[in-house]
């Protein structure tokens, strides 16, 4: 299904700030489809045709929709759309007409025309019509919540005729405000509630007010409430600030170990300010697990902490037994097992630092390749370069492969590149310096990774399956069983020796690395 975008660039002449405002209206625009207890279809005018093409939908969560199927990408025109005609060519909200029938589903049409406010905050010209349209199925004598509701649509539909619905977004903010069925407040011009939902009378009494609202002055009653006054005299501001026509950013209130979320809106249809809207949510479970999620955050990073503390311990202690090690075959044997718990208390040590289990692994590399030139037993000056990017791994496979390639680089660096004047010894490809590429690129959700020197190539009869050097076994055992991948070792196509690996990606890991 194409974008609002989309079709608007495809069968539209509309500006980039006209796109912009629907764009925000459709964000924003659930709240009036709640309150109506309609259905809204965002319909653009199809150039120079007399049609109409529908951008976007949304249907009511308080009542049935009119349309079982859905409607963007619809083009119409003739008396079907007459009523949207009006609307877009008058520019005033259409509300006469019979109902019509969809189907089995009798529905009443509405049209509500879309400004755009010029930059000195003029009503613009129209750019294109909401349809509001009401299954009818259902009617009956309203209550005084239904009432209250359409009241308020009917005031908001107005401000979308009059260019100053919806409100610009914060930055930040993101569409998850409290919705209609959480709790509404309605507000006269001077901040007294006139009318308060039920959910929202439930959620001021979870914050200690047990009284009714209706009659109170709500931004008094926030200062009141709220257990810290500098977030009291927040919450009150931004009534005060909807009252005077501006869009507040959220607050949240705590009281008593009870949080709530609040959004207030103007309402000002035709210009005049008549009160303020006030959405409401009881967070109190949601910011209770997000502080218990703080707490395991902390405690995680504080154990990869502590294990890359022992680890970095346990190579100490390696080092310095390896220096009381007369055995030359033994003090080298121990000087790989320190290197290889240093790559692993690398990756513990980045944990330790991130957010979430995740690692970002192009500077790991990085570390772990300069490492390598610095301790690797050769007379030969070897450069490290990185192709590509690892992009972001999960630490089940991060804590493997930075071994795997630990082992790779160090291998690379000992045997691809004999002293001058040793036997096998050999001129490198290219500018005859020598150097090891590590390179890495995803593809279908695989990882694929290459470790390659210029040097003078694999042995001949060389078998990777049955050599015998240790740090090839552990590659081959770490590859295959804990990254369930593969590994191939040939000679290079231009020369010297390349390993490549393929290890598959955890299911959602792979759209987190780096393309």
């Amino acid at each position: 299904m194409s974008t609002l975008r989309d079709l608007a660039d495809e069968h539209t002449r509309l500006r980039p700030a006209d796109i912009d405002h629907l764009h925000r209206i459709a964000g924003d625009w659930q709240l009036l489809s709640d309150l109506s207890f309609a259905d809204l279809l965002l319909w653009v005018p199809v150039d120079g045709d007399g049609t109409f093409l529908c951008v976007a939908q949304v249907r009511p969560t308080t009542a049935p929709t009119a349309y079982l199927d859905d409607q963007v990408g619809r083009i119409v025109g003739g008396p079907e759309v007459a009523h949207l005609e009006v609307a877009h060519r008058q520019g005033r909200i259409w509300r006469e007409g019979d109902p019509v029938w969809y189907g089995d589903v009798p529905a009443r049409h509405e049209a509500i025309p879309v400004r755009l406010r010029t930059a000195d905050g003029e009503a613009g010209e129209v750019v294109a019509v909401v349809g509001r349209d009401t299954n009818l199925s259902t009617a009956r004598t309203p209550s005084q919540l239904e009432l209250n509701y359409l009241t308020t649509a009917d005031d908001l539909a107005q401000m979308i005729a009059d260019g100053t619905f919806p409100p610009p977004r914060h930055p930040g903010e993101t569409t998850s405000a409290p919705r209609v069925g959480d709790g509404l407040v309605r507000l006269d011009a001077n901040g007294k509630v006139t009318y308060a939902s039920p959910n929202a009378q439930s959620a001021y009494r979870r914050l200690g007010y047990a009284s009714h609202l209706v009659g109170e002055d709500l931004a008094k009653l926030h200062r009141r409430l709220a257990g810290d006054p500098l977030e009291g005299t927040d919450a009150a501001n931004a009534i005060l600030a909807a009252l005077r026509g501006d869009a507040p950013p959220r607050r949240e209130i705590d009281a008593r170990g009870a949080t709530m979320l609040t959004r207030a809106l103007p309402l000002m249809p035709a210009g005049v300010p008549i009160g303020a809207l006030v959405l409401v949510r009881d967070i109190t479970e949601v910011r209770r697990r997000d502080r218990a999620l703080i707490t395991k955050d902390a405690t995680i990073r504080e154990i990869h902490h502590r294990v890359k503390n022992n680890l970095q311990t346990v190579a100490a202690l390696l080092r310095l037994q390896a220096r009381r090690v007369s055995m030359p075959e033994a003090r080298v044997a121990l000087e790989e097992s320190v290197r290889r718990v240093a790559s692993i208390a690398l990756v513990h040590e980045t944990l330790s630092m991130s957010s979430d289990e995740a690692v970002e692994f192009d500077g790991i590399v990085d570390r772990v390749a300069s490492a390598a030139t610095e301790v690797a037993a050769t007379e030969v000056t070897v450069g490290m370069r990185r192709k590509g990017s690892f992009g972001v791994l999960p630490a089940e496979i991060a804590t493997s492969l930075v071994m795997v390639l630990n082992e790779l680089l160090l291998n690379a660096v000992e045997h691809g590149f004999p002293p001058a004047g040793e036997e096998g010894a050999a001129v490198t490809e290219g500018d005859g310096k020598p150097e090891v590429v590590v390179s890495a690129h995803r593809f279908r959700k695989q990882l694929h990774v290459s470790v390659a020197d210029n040097g003078r190539g694999l042995p001949e009869q060389f078998d990777a399956e049955r050599g015998g050097r240790l740090g090839l076994q552990i590659v081959r055992a770490l590859v295959t069983g804990e990254l369930r991948g593969t590994i191939e070792l040939r000679n290079g196509a231009t020369g010297g020796t390349e390993a490549v690996l393929v290890v598959p990606l955890a299911r959602g890991s792979a759209d987190r690395l780096t393309p």
